[in-house]
């Protein structure tokens, strides 16, 4: 099967301060093989040096790219929906919301849109791995629990012994990696900005649910990622607020009667206890204080 040459798939990928791990997001791409693509590099970084590491990178390898560079750092969610709006504009059947935090096989890609076409999918990701160790999982899968709002991925930290091999049905996945087809869009709408960065994709996927638009897990697609690269990990002053705020907020807009108080209330307690230990993570109760108070 090879895809029709009427057909492409726009790669929308947003940088911030991204350099270090462009060369193998880069050399991924340029070995990509059955596909057809155009490129989205949307820069939020406060230089244009990625910018220009991308235009290099893509000239060199021969990838049909457009970048786009903001000056600032205007928040993944936003950046995705400029790569979205482009290549809606440019016709792409497809969209691959990708992290250039990752590395992947030639076919990858090919993969994720073979399964896509042969099923009727609306959307397809891989297994996702660790990047420093590729034998253990990331992501295999997961699920939204709305009375919890946790969003466990199936198999994390766990040794890939060919457990989680079986292709299925998930409502829940991150958008680090994850083809889309472009009517998605036109149905669910874009990414909510207000989340700025986590939990945006936790949002979109709900709506996908809520039209009963199906998320095929294909683990026969492969992606390395390092975990975390531009955020400074889940212990980060800027995650801790991000990741408290976004929380809240998504129960507040998305959640309703007694599964929503349930939610709050199991949120607030943890975070609340955690943040209780180290009590000197101001950006950890700042995050809640604007949860609670961000209109909806």
């Amino acid at each position: 099967m090879k895809m029709p040459a009427d057909q492409i798939i726009g790669i929308v990928t947003v940088l911030y301060n991204s350099n270090d791990v462009l060369p193998g997001f880069f050399s991924s791409l340029g070995s990509q093989q059955g596909i057809n693509y155009r490129l989205y590099v949307i820069d939020n970084s406060p230089n244009d040096s990625g910018t220009r590491i991308s235009e290099e990178a893509a000239k060199l390898l021969k990838i049909n790219a457009v970048c786009i560079f903001n000056n600032e750092n205007v928040g993944v969610a936003k950046g995705n929906n400029q790569g979205i709006e482009l290549a809606l504009k440019d016709g792409c059947s497809h969209i691959l919301l990708a992290n250039n935090d990752t590395e992947f096989a030639p076919t990858t890609i090919f993969k994720l849109w073979e399964d896509m076409v042969k099923n009727g999918e609306y959307a397809s990701t891989p297994k996702l791995m660790y990047y420093d160790t590729p034998d253990i999982i990331w992501y295999a899968g997961g699920h939204i629990n709305p009375w919890t709002m946790r969003t466990p991925h199936y198999g994390l930290n766990e040794k890939d012994n060919g457990q989680f091999d079986m292709k299925c049905h998930v409502n829940y996945a991150p958008t680090c990696f994850m083809l889309v087809d472009s009517t998605v869009f036109e149905k669910v709408g874009r990414m909510d900005e207000r989340y700025f960065v986590y939990s945006d994709d936790t949002d979109f996927v709900w709506r996908m649910n809520i039209l009963g638009m199906n998320i095929s897990y294909n683990p026969e697609a492969v992606v390395l990622h390092k975990v975390s690269t531009s955020t400074g990990g889940a212990s980060s002053p800027f995650t801790q607020y991000y990741s408290n705020r976004n929380r809240i907020f998504f129960i507040r807009k998305n959640l309703h009667g007694l599964q929503k108080a349930i939610a709050l209330i199991y949120v607030l307690t943890t975070r609340i206890l955690r943040l209780g230990i180290v009590k000197t993570n101001k950006s950890g109760w700042k995050g809640i204080r604007d949860g609670l108070s961000m209109q909806v």
